[in-house]
């Protein structure tokens, strides 16, 4: 199957935006963004006569895509579990950095779809980078698993045991941490940023009105876990009215990553 240089940058330009969000979702740099799909256009476009027509297009380009991803990694620490709390310290810790998520959370008010979507970004950076490829592909961008056996060069046994282990992991997680369905969650993302701008019954109302909340109380984590990812494939975080919001937070959870602040007992809203 030969693609022209025309059919080429039409079908890459129909493929980049879940391209872009894939690639977030891994990375959480815009800059580190732009030069991956930058660098995924010109290794397609260059190996163009490579592509047969034995996979879809998209699986081929989420192929070159995911090796240009794994070298970025090759020097980088993946996300330890306390990430988000050091991101949290941090914070409280510099009057600089509150003033800056004060000042862009009032241009944004808080959605808490978008935040469930943020918060699955954040967890997904505590696995090994196969098991959050392979979360990825299968459970928000659809790929099954034949294709993603093509794009991480695996064979199924492999991607099915990467797909259950990622999976049970994020489970557990979730049951132990996210408040939204643990009562004694300590996200405190949910139990501080969202309450930031807005009344804890407002916050709380929101939270109610989820279809994810309301079905905590039957225990099912499975069930739980793909309501959240049914909830998220409809989000673009590149796109999402929380992105400066939550971009920002990515960047000083990467830099507060492993290290160690003193701890602060308000809430960032309260400093």
């Amino acid at each position: 199957m030969k693609i022209t240089e025309s059919e080429f940058e039409q079908l890459f330009k129909e493929n980049q935006p879940k391209l872009k969000s894939f690639i977030y979702r891994l990375v959480t740099n815009t800059e580190d963004v732009e030069d991956l799909s930058q660098e995924t256009f010109i290794k397609a476009y260059k190996n163009l006569n490579k592509f047969k027509g034995e996979s879809t297009f998209k699986t081929w380009l989420f192929a070159i895509a995911n090796n240009l991803i794994k070298d970025h990694f090759k020097a980088q620490k993946r996300w330890t579990r306390n990430a988000q709390d050091n991101c949290s310290q941090s914070i409280k810790n510099s009057s600089t950095l509150q003033a800056e998520v004060m000042n862009i959370y009032a241009k944004n008010a808080f959605d808490i779809k978008n935040h469930i979507d943020y918060c699955f970004t954040c967890v997904m950076k505590y696995l090994p980078l196969e098991r959050h490829v392979a979360i990825m592909l299968a459970d928000i961008y659809d790929f099954k698993v034949a294709e993603i056996c093509k794009i991480m060069d695996k064979t199924e046994g492999s991607i099915k045991h990467l797909l259950f282990k990622g999976r049970k992991t994020m489970k557990e997680v979730f049951a132990e941490d996210c408040t939204l369905i643990h009562k004694t969650g300590a996200c405190w993302k949910c139990s501080e940023l969202s309450n930031t701008g807005n009344t804890k019954a407002e916050t709380q109302k929101k939270i109610a009105q989820l279809e994810l909340v309301k079905a905590k109380k039957r225990g099912d984590t499975t069930k739980l876990y793909k309501m959240r990812t049914a909830l998220i494939k409809g989000i673009d975080p590149l796109q999402s009215s929380n992105f400066q919001l939550h971009d920002f937070l990515l960047n000083q959870t990467n830099a507060a990553n492993g290290k160690t602040y003193p701890k602060v007992d308000k809430a960032c809203s309260d400093l």
